[in-house]
């Protein structure tokens, strides 16, 4: 579930912000000065786009670029934005002057044409953590553990933690792109696969923690769920993009310089459809995973555990933002490095849960592991119930 545990405290409480007001740099004179002439003659200082396609008619010259830029979305407006606020921010940090957000984000450097490229990078390689985690998942399931005579795997949440793998890689995967370029189309794929991953898992939490076996009652449990999902996705997508607004704030969240107990409460006020929708499935898995390794006592306790608090103190990261360092790496983009050993440990979980789950089974059944069967080796600490 990884993308979801703190898409549960994390995602759920932060990354689902949208710019929603006005940054302190966008209201910047000097910041819109620069804008302005830049506009007007496509340059900013010395620096010139020859891209620009400078008309007459039909509008400014920022909207009358070539299709392909169009598309791309990377053209003379973007880099009317870009250059201003650097020349801008090298002006503040001349006369001792701290950063400030531009659009809601912070000043980060391109490199290469990508605009966060620390989280992008973080966010491949959690990518990539998911696949080897699924990958090895389905290994141990189809080679390694034994199977029913029809050659389905014994464990009976195989084809939920598959789904659940798919939906991970596509989270992380429009993550990816959503870092390298954000826009509108970007930031809709990549929130909205975060709620489907989060709605999801939390899917999953519950058929696995009440050990739901049928297809009938999984269906009358997932129906209701993913129709909500559906429904509020819909919503967001053609009604309100709501993503939950914070008083004064932008996103990603920060704190004011001085920080107290009443601003911390008027920050985290959670307002808007969406977050509250987010924050009730996020804390409600965590809640049903937490109660429920606690009271069967799951030999691999220790690992979901893990995963749960990890995230919960990672939440730091996003409450206690700052800006990033040589413009490059700020608190969401470490954010993004924790995750990358908590999928690890969560995976590792859930291939645990299978192990273990497949002995049981086996030992309720009477069948005898075959002695070709070299790499199971099933946990001596064995649930009845898990």
């Amino acid at each position: 579930m990884l993308r979801c545990y703190w898409i549960s405290f994390l995602l759920s409480l932060s990354c689902f912000f949208g710019v929603l007001q006005a940054s302190i740099g966008d209201v910047d004179p000097s910041y819109r000065s620069c804008l302005t002439d830049c506009e007007k003659i496509g340059c900013v200082g010395d620096i010139c786009f020859p891209h620009c396609n400078f008309t007459s008619n039909g509008g400014p010259w920022y909207m009358q670029e070539p299709q392909y830029l169009q598309w791309k979305l990377w053209g003379c407006h973007s880099d009317c934005r870009y250059h201003c606020m650097l020349n801008r921010e090298q002006e503040r940090a001349s006369s001792g002057q701290k950063p400030v957000k531009y659009h809601g984000k912070w000043p980060f450097k391109r490199v290469f044409g990508i605009q966060e490229p620390a989280s992008v990078a973080f966010s491949a390689l959690n990518l990539a953590m998911h696949f080897h985690g699924w990958l090895s998942f389905f290994i141990l399931l189809h080679y390694k553990l034994p199977m029913r005579p029809d050659k389905k795997p014994y464990y009976d949440y195989a084809g939920l933690w598959h789904m659940y793998g798919l939906l991970a890689l596509n989270s992380w995967f429009w993550s990816v792109v959503f870092h390298s370029r954000d826009v509108e189309l970007t930031e809709k794929l990549d929130y909205f696969s975060a709620i489907a991953l989060l709605g999801y898992s939390l899917i999953v939490s519950i058929l696995r923690t009440f050990t739901v076996k049928l297809e009938a009652a999984r269906v009358m449990v997932s129906a209701p769920l993913i129709a909500f999902l559906t429904t509020h996705i819909l919503y967001l997508n053609n009604y309100k993009l709501d993503y939950g607004n914070p008083p004064i704030y932008n996103s990603p969240p920060t704190l004011p310089p001085t920080f107290n107990l009443t601003t911390n409460l008027r920050f985290l006020n959670i307002t808007g459809w969406n977050m509250k929708v987010c924050v009730t499935m996020g804390v409600a898995q965590l809640l049903i995973w937490a109660i429920w390794s606690g009271i069967t006592r799951h030999p691999s306790r220790l690992k979901l555990w893990c995963v749960i608090v990890s995230g919960a103190l990672a939440m730091l990261l996003e409450i206690y933002d700052f800006p990033p360092y040589e413009g490059f790496v700020d608190a969401h983009a470490v954010w993004h490095a924790t995750t990358v050993p908590l999928t690890y440990m969560w995976w590792s979980f859930i291939k645990d849960d299978a192990e273990i789950r497949t002995s049981v089974l086996l030992q309720k059944m009477y069948v005898v592991v075959p002695s070709d069967v070299s790499n199971f080796s099933p946990k001596r600490q064995l649930l009845s119930s898990a």
